[in-house]
């Protein structure tokens, strides 16, 4: 055991296995699944979302195994740290929501001038391994972002990740967007399959069990599934016609830059390096880890910079962006589990599960309302924590403008997105990413309007001057009208 394990022991004791502990094989492998367990719809929706929104069709299944593969290897840096590269704490990595809004922007923009899916997947990974080499510059000085990615900033670019998706969610549940000009759009059987999956998650969530709370978009999802077979919705055809195992290639579709698709994800990495540091400074309090100090530094610097090369990895062996997942920490608190070792358990479950194919393809088959049932909530929950964070933030008058004037002009230009016909097309398709219009405004706010009185000092303010004692006529602070 480390000098760094010692130190701790003592106030580890409500844990059963400490960070530097090492768990028997069966201990660790059911720990390892509940991590799985809470952590794959988060792995493998993003993919299915952008590949049914982009038509990407007979990609899927191998889009899939990438982003398992790259998981389970993502995951295993993290918990191992190679070097100065991981945080070195029981913290899974996966493809980010975070990122879908733009991947889906930068996705429109090579469809709408007529490419084809390699196309469109060229370009998507092209932009994400160049815009991972943001975060990895960031990993060095993340401390210091807090300056420039306030907490105003980054509650406001995450409201504005999960309103756009909430779209996506509702456009699956009429029949997604395949169905979207046709008479089956929105026909009760889809409705009644979404309805079937929302329900379903509604209610799990309110048990008293925490895993089966944890496992509530699986099960829901799996009913959905149920419902969808009996409905004669399920067609598993061209599963058999799937290779035995995926073999990951080094960009398999090309690799492609945009400058208009590179922007929004290149700002979404600067947000990703902060919510990386709230996630591994959970993780350290829930371990029992130092939160404070040289150790904690350099974790948080490890992890940040986990992140970035992960990303760039998920690029190079066609996956989206990825980052640690938040859910995982809700495991670790529940299970007594903070062992790092075990990560490497769930590295390796993951990176067994995306060498075949045939998963990615069953999953592939799941009805668009099934899977818009459950990205519903999920969408919506993105944008709550958006604000979970502003209510964090001192929103006085200064802030509550940058806020109203980001989310109006991130809204705006993805409801209306005519209005910036009139620019240079370049310039258009970088500001109509309502990611893209709601950072730069905000931060740009936020370094122009300067920061005032805060509401209660200002009442201090008044309160100081009304008790101030009269002198000759005359109030000590301030005249007299």
């Amino acid at each position: 055991m480390t000098q760094e394990a010692n130190a701790t022991q003592g106030k580890n004791h409500d844990l059963l296995y400490s960070l530097h502990d090492k768990p028997s094989f069966w201990p660790s492998t059911f720990a390892a699944l509940q991590h799985v367990l809470a952590s794959l719809v988060g792995v493998i929706t993003p993919t299915l979302i952008v590949g049914g929104a982009l038509g990407l069709g007979e990609h899927v299944p191998y889009l899939i195994s990438m982003a398992l593969m790259v998981s389970g290897v993502g995951t295993f840096i993290q918990c191992r740290r190679i070097g100065p590269v991981g945080a070195g704490m029981l913290c899974l990595q996966g493809t980010s929501f975070a990122f879908l809004t733009a991947v889906l922007s930068a996705g429109f923009i090579v469809k709408n001038r007529g490419g084809t899916p390699e196309d469109i997947l060229a370009t998507i990974f092209g932009v994400s391994f160049c815009a991972a080499f943001i975060e990895i510059f960031l990993s060095r000085f993340v401390h210091k972002l807090q300056k420039i990615i306030t907490p105003v900033v980054t509650g406001t670019i995450i409201i504005l990740i999960g309103i756009p998706l909430i779209k996506v969610a509702m456009t699956d549940i009429g029949g997604g967007f395949g169905a979207l000009k046709t008479d089956a759009f929105g026909s009760l059987d889809n409705l009644m399959l979404a309805g079937i999956v929302l329900v379903s998650v509604i209610l799990l969530n309110r048990s008293k069990n925490p895993m089966v709370r944890l496992a509530a978009v699986v099960i829901g999802l799996a009913l959905g599934m149920l419902a969808a077979f009996f409905m004669g919705r399920l067609d598993f055809s061209h599963v058999a016609n799937l290779p035995l195992v995926s073999i990951p290639v080094p960009f398999k579709f090309g690799f492609q830059f945009d400058l208009a698709a590179f922007i929004p994800l290149a700002i979404l990495f600067c947000v990703s390096a902060m919510e990386t540091t709230g996630d591994l400074t959970a993780n350290s309090t829930i371990s029992r880890e130092p939160v404070k100090g040289p150790i904690y530094i350099n974790r948080i610097r490890g992890g940040v910079l986990g992140d970035g090369i992960n990303s760039m990895i998920a690029a190079v062996f066609n996956s989206m962006p990825s980052t640690t997942f938040s859910q995982n920490n809700g495991v670790i608190a529940l299970t007594g589990v903070a062992s790092r070792f075990v990560g490497l358990y769930i590295a390796a479950i993951l990176f067994i599960m995306g060498l075949f194919p045939i998963i990615g393809g069953v999953l592939q088959t799941m009805p668009k309302p099934v899977l818009g049932g459950a990205t519903l909530i999920m969408f919506g929950t993105v944008a709550v924590a958006g604000i979970r964070v502003l209510s964090q933030a001192n929103l006085d008058r200064r802030n509550m403008m940058i806020v109203a004037i980001s989310v109006g002009m991130g809204i705006g230009v993805s409801t209306v997105p005519e209005v910036l016909q009139a620019l240079p097309d370049t310039v258009a398709n970088i500001l109509s990413s309502p990611v893209a219009m709601g950072a730069i405004t905000a931060i740009s706010l936020s370094l122009i309007l300067p920061e005032g009185r805060s509401q209660d000092e200002e009442e201090e303010k008044a309160e100081a001057e009304e008790a101030a004692p009269v002198i000759d006529g005359k109030k000590k602070l301030g005249e007299v009208g």
